[in-house]
């Protein structure tokens, strides 16, 4: 008896044995259902006369994970391959795996940067990190430098950053989760312009924000679990992050906009994948204190996209924020953070560079421009004590939010700006 995690290092023992048999048997693919039952999905070329013994020792490697029909036979391979996300399995050319989820959010599919408003998504692995805080600053002082600026607030399950920027007389009608609702229904036309409120703070700019839910939050607990649906029409079905996908582009296309701010649920969910991964982010954040719990579950994520062959597909838009760095001893900190950051690239995120070789995606431990090298926020204890920042802007010193935040948002503008 085995463990799921066990799998596929047990699968490839079988094959190694089976070296002969598994190469003229041409491409394999793992599929894993729901439960973590195993089945070798083959060409329906082969006669299963042959496979008797290759069959049984797969049953017996993998049990209790053996689906009851452990062979399939596909004549169709390539369409599968089409329609399901295929891991290759390491040091296997002709073999790939494809996991059946409940949910969709995968962190496979990479969408392509955004041509319009930067996208730039606030994301950490864990939580309490004054993500939310940030980003609302960061629309603020955007704001002040003329931009237009949209705020997505995406932490559908732990909603919180409208009542940053908007006071409760303020906020709109409806926010996105009612969208994703109507929408199902081809009702999402009737709140589109009651779902976007203009912030009180907005002066040189404007901060335009996009709520989880409105003002009434209605029957959230039931709407938030619809949202992820997909829409069938005509045939054709449409994942619910591209349905996403498709309210940010309306909302751009009525609004203009110069930036958009993100703001990402906390770990490796499918509300987190999405924001990531599927709506065409220019920039993700990722916040990050020093210790083992930021790196380990960084690792994860950077692992499975290495070995998952897409980490250069999103690698050169990933950027490490330290988040509530403190002032004493601030270098010793910093040094570590730099150091642990630096690690983690080197080990999933970098190329590896031979002496003497001078091309690929490669950085020194103290190169600035490197996406480890973290833009910093101080830790203050004013900022993060804030439940709201409405109405409290202009209360607080420039000269603080420039002392804690400055970092970040002269990085932030320069990315904006940039052509």
């Amino acid at each position: 008896m085995i463990t799921f995690d066990q799998i596929l290092p047990k699968l490839k023992e079988v094959f190694s044995s089976f070296e002969s048999l598994v190469s003229d048997l041409g491409e394999i693919l793992i599929n894993r259902d729901l439960n973590g039952r195993v089945s070798l999905i083959l060409s329906d070329a082969h006669d299963s006369k042959n496979l008797v013994d290759f069959k049984t020792a797969v049953s017996q490697a993998i049990a209790p994970h053996a689906a009851k029909e452990v062979l399939l036979f596909e004549e169709d391979m390539a369409f599968i391959k089409m329609i399901a996300n295929c891991i290759p399995l390491e040091g296997f050319k002709q073999i790939f795996v494809i996991d059946r989820l409940v949910t969709e959010g995968s962190w496979l599919t990479i969408s392509e940067e955004s041509t319009r408003a930067k996208r730039i998504v606030f994301f950490s692995i864990k939580g309490g990190v004054g993500r939310s805080t940030a980003l609302a600053v960061t629309a603020w002082s955007l704001a002040e430098q003329g931009k237009k600026v949209l705020v997505l607030d995406l932490d559908l399950e732990s909603p919180g950053l409208s009542s940053n920027l908007l006071p409760e007389d303020r906020r709109p009608s409806y926010g996105i989760t009612d969208w994703l609702v109507e929408d199902l229904v081809d009702n999402g036309d009737l709140i589109f312009k009651d779902m976007v409120a203009l912030s009180s703070l907005s002066r040189n700019g404007e901060i335009y924000v996009v709520p989880a839910h409105g003002r009434d939050s209605g029957e959230y607990v039931s709407k938030l679990g619809r949202v992820w649906m997909p829409k069938f029409n005509q045939g054709q079905r449409e994942s619910w992050s591209t349905r996403l996908e498709r309210l940010i582009t309306a909302l751009e296309e009525a609004y203009d906009f110069d930036v958009i701010l993100i703001d990402s649920r906390a770990g490796i969910d499918e509300v987190a994948s999405a924001c990531v991964t599927d709506l065409k982010a220019n920039l993700v954040l990722m916040f990050a204190i020093s210790g083992e719990q930021t790196w380990s579950g960084y690792g994860v994520l950077f692992r499975y996209w290495l070995q998952s062959g897409v980490i250069s597909q999103i690698r050169e838009r990933l950027r490490i924020v330290g988040a509530m760095v403190p002032t004493e001893r601030k270098k010793d900190y910093m040094d570590d953070l730099i150091e642990e950051a630096q690690m983690l690239f080197t080990r999933f995120v970098y190329d590896e560079i031979s002496p003497g070789e001078f091309d690929g995606f490669n950085f020194d431990e103290e190169d600035q421009s490197a996406p480890h090298y973290p833009w910093v926020i101080e830790w203050h204890t004013g900022f993060n004590a804030l439940a709201s920042i409405h109405n409290k802007l202009d209360a607080i010193d420039p000269k603080a939010v420039e002392l804690v935040f400055g970092d970040l948002i002269t990085n932030l503008l320069g990315e904006v700006d940039a052509v």
